[in-house]
């Protein structure tokens, strides 16, 4: 960029500061906040102009992230603001994602290792799989590195994790559905082995036999995927279902897609609720009704934990589970059962 008069005034502008405040931005001079910093610097990108060069020391640290393929939004939402906040906390990240049949977890993590990363965040990884190996979690511990995790781990994971609670997700799902007169609910979640899912099954069996005296529900397990749920959604129709809860956007999506390919109209006929409340599902046609996952409060906690470990001298990893409390957003896809 060229550093003239007219370029600063655009990007001050832009940015609702003043010149002199871009001024500082680009020389590194002065006291800027990080929050002014950061408007800054998001309006030169938008503007196209070239981020002034920022000089990394020994002592930036650098984040591994695995993440789950990008393709489902929620992780997409993770994956950006784990960039945005780690980049606030003055550190550099790098984003991994695995897809299935390609690159996996722990293979990552072997190559983030050799790359000697400082800190590492697994987002809905192995860790939280009741099945898996979690020797490569110990591994990471025992070099000291400090590490968080997200969305659900097993206790014997040696790090803190964020993730949203899920019981009371599919808790207020259930009671907004009773309240419409349903009676005849259905869960289409993930694979029970795997920690957030467990959680869900367990929740919708207990409030289920809680408000209706149903102690054996419908439940049916897949993969968090479109197809996977449009699949699965036929034989719940045929089980005379009025309403189904799903455990993601994604298997919502599957399951309204269905429906609607059987003539079937969402919601006067089927009620249907998503879990994540992703980018775009306000605009769906009807709106959907979600749980929304709080995920940048999520992120902040564990960046925010992360960074406190890595200033930490005497650094002792230990397991702990913080619960951040999901919203139901009620929107068109659920009504009052005929």
């Amino acid at each position: 960029m060229t550093k003239n008069r007219t370029s600063m005034a655009d990007i001050a502008v832009h940015a609702g500061v003043s010149t002199a405040t871009v001024s500082r931005v680009f020389n590194g001079v002065g006291q800027v906040s990080a929050e002014t910093r950061r408007r800054v610097l998001t309006a030169i990108d938008e503007l196209g102009y070239d981020r002034p060069a920022t000089e990394r020391t020994p002592a930036t640290p650098t984040i591994g992230v695995i993440v789950p393929e990008l393709t489902n939004p929620v992780f997409a939402s993770f994956a950006h603001h784990l960039q945005e906040e780690i980049s606030r906390a003055g550190g550099i990240c790098v984003i991994r994602s695995q897809t299935p049949g390609a690159t996996s977890e722990f293979d990552h993590l072997s190559s983030l290792l050799e790359h000697r990363v400082d800190g590492l965040i697994f987002v809905s990884g192995r860790h939280a799989d009741l099945l898996a190996d979690l020797s490569p979690y110990r591994d990471v511990a025992e070099r000291a590195i400090p590490f968080v995790t997200i969305n659900g781990a097993r206790p014997e994971v040696p790090a803190p994790d964020f993730s949203t609670g899920d019981a009371l997700g599919i808790r207020s799902a259930v009671t907004h559905l009773h309240e419409l007169g349903h009676s005849r609910i259905a869960l289409l979640t993930g694979r029970t082995h795997v920690v957030p899912a467990l959680r869900k099954a367990e929740a919708f069996t207990q409030v289920m036999g809680e408000l209706l005296g149903d102690r054996s529900p419908i439940i049916e397990e897949t993969f968090y995927t479109y197809e996977a749920a449009a699949a699965y959604t036929h034989a719940l129709l045929e089980r005379g279902v009025t309403a189904i809860v799903t455990g993601s956007d994604m298997q919502a999506l599957g399951a309204i897609r269905t429906i609607s390919s059987l003539g079937l109209s969402v919601p006067d006929d089927i009620s249907v609720i998503g879990f994540d409340d992703t980018f775009l599902m306000s605009h769906l046609d009807p709106p959907l009704t979600t749980i929304h996952q709080p995920v940048q409060s999520i992120v902040s906690s564990a960046v925010r934990s992360l960074f406190e470990a890595l200033a930490t001298h005497d650094y002792s990893p230990t397991h702990a589970d913080y619960v951040f409390s999901p919203d139901l957003i009620v929107r068109g896809s659920t009504a009052r059962v005929r």
